[in-house]
């Protein structure tokens, strides 16, 4: 499997600072002038990588595999640095099939330190011959945090029912899901008494999405069309109603030409105060040509923002280029220019960093021009590389800071001019037998900004390394390793600058089945133990773990 090792950063459009600025503003980072709001008509979004387009062209008669389509509904965020942990070792594949081929069904009960609980289970049948449906339930808490017991707990719970119709020609898809987060702002200075309830957070958000695409290999015309309603609110009186239409398709003109379209309608009102309107829509029409030697892709990728509260309609246009030549065997080398607008909701941006404070100011960003090149490929005994090197302009580039006077909140500090952005990645994996299965990632950025003294709370050096064995028919181990370093933040009420302490985050997963049914796990994180910060004032939990029982039926 060729490893992706691609960083696509976007840039923002809009600009604005953020939450109450200090009476005497530092360097007037994150401020937005007038003269930066002026109508411009170059404008342009990158999709996610849905593109239903395979790396290969499809013929006009492609196999199932060509023709299969990644999809994804949500627009990629500004990834540069990565900024949440997540530990997921790779799955595997051999280990899983196995057991969903016995059992589509499974129950989950675990309980570990930190006074945590954890809970889920999942289910699937087939109502008709054509028709499937499924359904998840996930709760995970702790009673007590890494700081001040009961007042860093947190808590969530997430529902899903899924839903799918299919024919030989096409197949319908609709969910539901219903997510419930609760914490507590607990990056306040100490010591201090706290009332509890008015350092309370809790986010719900509740969706649904339906959608209908292609799954006759036969035929010359490709699509999927998606359309969804997101509802988020919080427990400050902020509301954020999202609904998203995806069009994507592509059509065989010949054996080594096809053309690719899409298309994205964003349409959102948040309420977190005055009323905001902000909408979004994006034509991405493409053409792709290949051969055993080269792969050229190029188009026009453009995007139209309009933002009431900030008085903003406006379009940009870019190219889109990108050329894939394989000298030899599996050996592929890249490069390629684009752009694209990144649509940032306080949905996108909760999810990056769920401390913000109430108001906060919403802005795309604007990834004027992106030029990259590198190479990947399968250089055989089970091994595979990406490097990649990426030089990205942008405009509202954004990082997170804590608010003033209150540091225990955080506000989205946005670079309303140019900004610069080097990332050199790489990635290399190794597979051998189905049994054993390693990826070893690490990134590196450079930021050059204009107004923003740093690029608050974005590393300059990131790594992962996932590990995933099959140490017997009964025995399964899975280990992460995540490392960052060179985050800042500021503290407005003492004007310093803070350099976090590098992040060092080691776990470790083991499964073992006890029968055909029953199986044990244990799950430790953060091994090393370290209270690191990933954002200035909250420490995270040291060592924890996780065990319990899994039933599948």
């Amino acid at each position: 499997m060729i490893v992706t090792g691609s960083l696509l950063l976007t840039s923002v459009d809009a600009l604005a600072q953020q939450t109450p600025r200090p009476t005497t503003p530092p360097a007037r980072e994150g401020e937005v002038d007038d003269q930066e709001i002026t109508i411009e008509k170059n404008r342009k979004i990158e999709m996610p990588a849905a593109n239903r387009l395979f790396n290969k062209i499809p013929s006009i008669k492609p196999s199932t595999e060509q023709r299969k389509l990644t999809y994804e509904f949500n627009d990629r965020s500004l990834s540069v640095g990565d900024p949440k942990l997540s530990p997921s070792a790779l799955p595997i594949p051999a280990a899983q099939s196995e057991q969903q081929e016995l059992f589509n069904n499974y129950v989950k009960l675990g309980a570990g330190n930190y006074s945590s609980f954890y809970g889920e289970a999942f289910g699937s049948g087939q109502v008709m011959e054509n028709i499937a449906v499924d359904g998840s339930f996930k709760h995970l808490s702790s009673g007590i945090g890494p700081v001040d017991g009961k007042n860093s707990a947190t808590s969530e719970n997430r529902l899903k029912l899924n839903g799918n119709y299919q024919t030989d020609a096409f197949k319908i898809s609709a969910n539901l899901g219903y997510d419930r987060e609760a914490f507590y702002f607990y990056g306040y200075r100490r010591p201090q008494e706290i009332d509890r309830q008015t350092i309370r957070q809790k986010l719900t958000t509740t969706q649904f999405r339906i959608g209908i695409e292609n799954v006759d290999p036969d035929r010359n015309i490709d699509y999927s069309l998606k359309t969804g309603i997101v509802n988020l609110a919080d427990n400050y009186e902020a509301t954020e109603l999202d609904w998203g239409t995806n069009l994507k398709g592509s059509v065989g003109i010949s054996d080594q030409f096809v053309a690719l379209f899409a298309a994205d309608a964003y349409v959102t009102q948040r309420s977190d105060g005055p009323v905001d309107n902000r909408n979004l829509f994006r034509v991405k029409p493409t053409f792709k040509y290949s051969n055993s030697l080269l792969t050229v892709t190029f188009g026009v990728n453009a995007v139209n923002e309009s933002d009431k509260r900030q008085s903003i309609n406006r379009t940009r246009a870019f190219p889109v280029l990108d050329l894939d030549v394989v000298p030899a065997g599996n050996i592929h080398f890249f490069a390629g220019v684009d752009g694209d607008i990144n649509r940032n909701t306080l949905r996108t941006f909760l999810n990056e960093n769920r401390w913000l404070a109430p108001q906060t100011v919403l802005a795309n960003t604007e990834k004027t021009w992106d030029l990259y090149g590198g190479s990947k490929g399968e250089l055989g005994s089970g091994i595979s590389y990406e490097g990649k090197v990426s030089y990205a302009r942008y405009k509202n580039f954004y990082g997170f800071n804590n608010t003033w006077p209150d540091t225990s909140q955080f506000f989205v500090v946005y670079d309303g001019d140019r900004s610069h952005v080097l990332t050199v990645s790489g990635q290399v994996g190794y597979t051998y037998k189905e049994l054993f299965r390693s990826t070893l990632r690490a990134d590196f950025y450079d930021y050059s900004l204009s107004r923003m003294e740093a690029a608050w709370h974005r590393p300059t050096i990131s790594g992962s390394w996932s590990n995933s064995f099959i140490v017997n028919k009964k025995l399964f181990i899975t280990t992460d390793l995540y490392h960052y370093q060179g985050m800042k933040g500021k503290n407005f009420v003492t004007n310093q600058i803070v350099t976090l302490k590098p992040i060092w985050d080691l776990n470790l997963k083991i499964d073992y089945f006890l029968g055909k049914q029953v199986s044990a796990f244990v799950s430790l994180n953060n091994i090393i133990g370290s209270n690191y910060q990933r954002y200035l004032y909250y420490p995270q939990q040291g060592l924890n773990f996780l065990g319990g029982l899994s039933y599948s039926f």
